[in-house]
């Protein structure tokens, strides 16, 4: 059984950082292209960040520069560091695995709130 156990949203001021965590199990872990994808309530579900076995990354422009996303193959995690958090940041994160077109697994989510 596949499962992708998200952690560490929560609420923040502007400016501050948070860590998301992303375990995974059921899943050879180092060969999935693993990614953090969001969503704002009224928006469709968009990329974060991704990276690819090889630790290749890809950002979106919004998070460029303020945003790293790692990966420990060795623990089966990988993880999203946020700085510089923005209120436009909030929405519900999502943990991605996917391997070729068949095996794409979602994590349940966890918010991430920005505010004063």
């Amino acid at each position: 059984q596949v499962q992708l156990v998200e952690s560490g949203g929560g609420l923040v001021q502007p400016g501050e950082s948070l860590r998301l965590s992303c375990a995974a199990s059921g899943i050879i872990f180092s060969a999935y292209i693993m990614g953090w994808y969001r969503q704002a309530p009224g928006n469709e579900r968009e990329l974060v960040a991704v990276i690819s076995p090889g630790h290749t990354t890809t950002y979106a422009d919004a998070v460029k520069g303020r945003f790293t996303i790692l990966r420990d193959n060795a623990k089966n995690t990988v993880y999203l560091q946020m700085n510089t958090l923005k209120p436009e940041d909030t929405a519900v994160y999502y943990c991605n695995g996917k391997l070729g077109v068949r095996n794409n697994y979602w994590g349940q989510g966890t918010q991430v709130t920005v505010s004063s």
